[in-house]
Formats: structure tokens, sequence, C-alpha cells
């Protein structure tokens, strides 16, 4: 028998059946039409358009509103009339309807909706990508001081100085400056740090840092030019180290290790600081001493309808119910006068605290008005573990816990009264909770003392009901940052024909050392979650989380 031909023994492909193309009539549309047909797509087909339109800034605006605004504005308490209530709340431009997003609003054209709308979205979800830089070899005593604010992170420490951090793209060093100390202040390291958020200048950002020895120095960052510069350095102090320090506009609060509260305002307010390179002597305008408040302790500097509102948040032992949370404020007038001091606890009348009744800071002289303001007895489902970390930004304080939970309290504070609601407890950490951090718009973050669980909360409202804990996807309470270093560790298969524990990552390859939070510095923006981490050689690290 013969042999076939080996060319007769190829199989001939047959053609690929042409797909049957349809005729494009959207391009024969107008703009306004298509923006319009556009406009009823779902969000994931909307992503997935050619269309150039898909991307216009007018239609993601309308999207940003419909997930994010509108159903934070049905949430608000108040009477509504049921024939307008949803007429209301339909999309406008008006900066009422927008809520605290209103400044996007503002920015008119220089928004990106799309891009708003993605980091929302991320912050949802939880995901980032993470990254490391080393900023020092080997811990500091004291710890490395960490703040971020609008995309630039600034840290202080004994043996760098003050350095400031570009957070776009990779984490870039932008500025350093190195501590000038008389020769008395020579060995003063630095102990607190703040930044002042309400600057509207676009270029300078103002720092203020509290020292061991019990000076405070005043420093801008001009984020044009890229440089440091040293504008005040108080001398020191006989009182101690500055445990805390805050700053707003021409005011500064300065608190020490022994519990005695500073307040101190520089003259011509509103000259800019590029203006002038140093700025003159302040003026002290009150210093009171407390004897009842414990650590962790949160300073901040607000303003209200009465002038500036400085604020102590702290812990209190309590003799039955272990340990509490109390506030103090000190209310002072446009001209630096001081109105009253009063006083809050999240403490009923029974148990009372430790050591006896509470008493206020005192004030300097018998003019200044005080009040003792007591929260009415009530069931509480606070932690009554000592707290580990407290951070307090009107109106919400939180309270981070060794037995892996949080502790939110409500806090009232008018012309009237001053009161802090029952604390609603929050759990879903898996570890102690070693930070904790409070945003400007009802948001905070909290780290477990490994680093390994990063969650963002949405505090409005306080998630104290059902409606609260639906206010994130899955029904949880909080959503837990899933980085892609540690999404890694999760998404691997075994390969096949292995016996052992032979993986296959599908992510790529994992990271061999991660950094992990060493003493809760923990800050975040819009955009990124900073917090202070120590690698395993003791290497200390900046860990970013870009939500971007």
């Amino acid at each position: 028998m013969l042999k076939r031909d080996r060319e007769e023994l190829i199989d001939v492909a047959p053609n690929k059946r042409l797909r049957k193309t349809l005729p494009d009539r959207l391009s024969a549309l107008s703009d306004e039409l298509v923006l319009v047909l556009l406009s009823y797509l779902p969000i994931n087909d909307l992503i997935r358009c050619e269309q150039t339109l898909a991307s216009d800034s007018q239609l993601w605006k309308a999207a940003y509103y419909e997930r994010f605004v509108r159903p934070r504005a049905a949430r608000i308490p108040g009477p509504r009339d049921t024939s307008t209530s949803d007429r209301s709340l339909l999309y406008s431009s008006k900066l009422s309807k927008w809520l605290d997003d209103g400044y996007l609003v503002k920015r008119g054209g220089a928004t990106n909706w799309k891009r708003q709308y993605r980091l929302r979205h991320n912050w949802s979800r939880g995901t980032c990508k993470r990254t490391e830089t080393e900023i020092a070899p080997k811990p500091s005593s004291p710890p490395i001081l960490v703040r971020l604010h609008d995309g630039f992170a600034v840290t202080a420490d004994a043996a760098a100085g003050l350095r400031a951090w570009s957070m776009q793209g990779s984490q870039n060093l932008v500025a350093t400056l190195a501590w000038e100390f008389d020769d008395n202040s020579s060995k003063a390291t630095p102990t607190s740090l703040a930044l002042d958020c309400s600057s509207t200048s676009t270029s300078d950002l103002n720092i203020s840092v509290g020292f061991s020895n019990g000076s405070f120095g005043v420093y801008v960052l001009d984020r044009w030019k890229q440089s440091l510069a040293c504008r005040y350095l108080h001398a020191p102090s006989t009182n101690g180290k500055l445990g805390q320090i805050a700053c707003l506009s021409s005011y500064i609060a300065t608190l020490t290790e022994a519990q005695l509260l500073s307040v101190y305002r520089f003259s011509d307010p509103g000259e800019k600081a590029s203006d002038q390179k140093t700025v003159g002597q302040p003026q002290l305008l009150c210093s009171l001493k407390s004897y009842t408040t414990w650590p962790p302790l949160s300073l901040i500097l607000r303003r209200s309808s009465t002038g500036i509102t400085t604020s102590i948040a702290y812990a209190m032992p309590t003799y039955t119910s272990g340990w509490s949370v109390g506030l103090q404020e000190l209310q002072l007038s446009p001209d630096g006068a001081v109105l009253q001091s009063r006083l809050a606890t999240a403490i009923g009348y029974d148990p009372a605290p430790l050591g006896g009744s509470v008493h206020r800071l005192s004030p300097p002289s018998p003019d200044i008005s005080s009040s003792m303001v007591h929260t009415p007895l009530f069931k509480s489902s606070a932690s009554s573990a000592k707290p580990t970390s407290l951070s307090y930004t009107h109106p919400y304080l939180l309270a981070g816990h060794s037995d892996n939970t949080l502790t939110l309290y409500m806090v009232t504070s008018n012309t009237e009264q001053l009161t802090i609601g029952p604390g609603n407890l929050l759990c879903g950490h898996t570890a102690s909770v070693s930070g904790a951090h409070i945003g400007d718009r009802g948001k905070a973050v909290s780290v477990s003392i490994d680093g390994r669980d990063l969650r963002v909360w949405e505090l409005e409202g306080g998630m104290a009901s059902g409606t609260g804990r639906r206010r994130v996807p899955w029904g949880e309470t909080s959503v837990s940052v899933r980085s892609e270093a540690n999404c890694e560790q999760d998404c691997r298969v075994p390969k096949k024909g292995s016996r052992g524990n032979d993986y296959m990552t599908l992510m790529g390859h994992r990271h061999t050392q991660e950094a992990v939070a060493s003493n809760g510095w923990l800050s975040f923006d819009e955009e990124h979650v900073i917090m202070l981490g120590e690698k395993r050689q003791g290497q200390q690290a900046l860990v970013v989380y870009n939500f971007a």
C-alpha cells in the first residue's frame, strides 16, 4: 500500500468566521444625546465603554453624587416633607447639597471627577498600593514623629532633624533642616509634632515641634521651593518636656508630661508666613495645671462661634468599671481673653473616678467661669480596658484598646453644655490596637500592634445603629485595607505535583520582609495613609498606603 504524501496529512485550518460589524449609530448623534444615553449605564459598563465621552467630568460628577453624597444626605436627621424629600436630594451643583464634599465643587474644572470617584471607591473597598521607604537605620529614642497633610509627610527625629517627603509617585525627600539650639539646649530632642491644616495657602505649610527641654519651634515648609525654614524658637522651660502640641493659625497650645497646658498667640495673625522669615515673641494667654488626666492624651485647637477652643481628651481610671475618658475645654475670645473652662466625662455619677471627684484644670485667675458637666448615667458598650491610643476631632472621640477593640464617643459642645455620649464598641481588629487617627470628615483609620491589620472606619452618626453598619460594603462596620503586598500572601495555590508547601504566587513575588507598626504613629489625608514601621532588623520605615 502506497504511503500518503506528508503534505496531505496536514490539516488545513478553516477560515475564521468574520464577525458581523454592527453599524455605529452613536457617532451620528450629538454629544449631548450621547451623554444622556451614557448617564443610564451602570458604572461597570461605563468604565468599559470605548466612547471618549465616557470620561466626561460632568458624567462622573453625577455618579459621584449619587453614590457618595446622596446616601449621606438621606441619613441626616430632622423633619422632612415626604412629598418633596426625594426630589430635594436630586443631583444639583448647589454647595448646600454636597455637604462636606462642597470643596470639590468649588474647584470647578480643576476637579477630576472620574479620579475622585475611583479614589472614594478604593477607600470603600480598602484597595490600595503599599510602599515602604527606609528613613532611619535603627530605632530612635524618643521615637520618630510623623504627620501627613495634603500629599506631604513631615518627620522629626533627633538624628536627621526635620524632613519633608512628597507622597506623589515614589516617596522623595524634598527638604531637610537640622536642629539649631543654643549651647545649653544642644541635647534637646523632638517629642511632639503638629501641622496647621487650617491654612489656605497652597505653598506654605506651618509646622510646630515640641522638644524635651520644654521649648518649641515654629517652622514653615515651602512646597513650591521645597525648602524648610525656622521662624521661631522658644526658650527652654523647667516645666518638663512637651508631650503634646497643637497649632491653628496664630495660636499654639502645648502640654507637658506634668499636665501643664499653655496657650500662646503670635502677633499679626493676618500676615502671611512667606512675607517674613521670623516672627516675634508670642504672648502667653493662659497656663493651666491638671492633676487628674492620664495618658494617652489628645490636644487640639479648633475654631468655634466664640473664638478659639482648646480641647484635651484624656484617659481616666474608675473604681469599678476600669477606664473611661474625659474632655477638658478652654474657650478663648478672638482677642485672646479666656472666656470659660469646662469639663465633661463619659462616666455617670456612679462609679466615681479613681482618686475622688474630678477637678477641672486650675484657672490662672478667679475671673474664669468654669462648669463641671456630667454625662447622665447610661448603659454603655464601651470597653473597660485602658486606652492604648486616643484621637479627638470634634465631634468624634476615638479610643483604641489592647483587647482588639475601639470605643467611639460622640461629643456635644455648644454654648450651653459640653457632654460626652455613651461609648459604642467597634470590633474588627485581630490584635491589640496600637494607633488610631480621625480625619476632618468623619473618617478614621486604625492599625494593630503588628501593623498587619489596617482598618478604615466611617464614623458619621456614631455607627450605633444597623443603618450605620450598612454604610460600608458587606454590612461590616469597617473596611480592612488590602494592599498589593497583603493580597499576595493570600492569593497562592499549590503547584501541580507538589507534596509539601510548594506554592505558586498568582500576583507576583512575595515580600520576604515587611514593616510592622512600632509605636502607633498613624496619619492620613485624602489619598494616603502613612504609619511608622519597624523591620525585623530594626530599620525604621515609612509605610505608605496609596488609595489613588
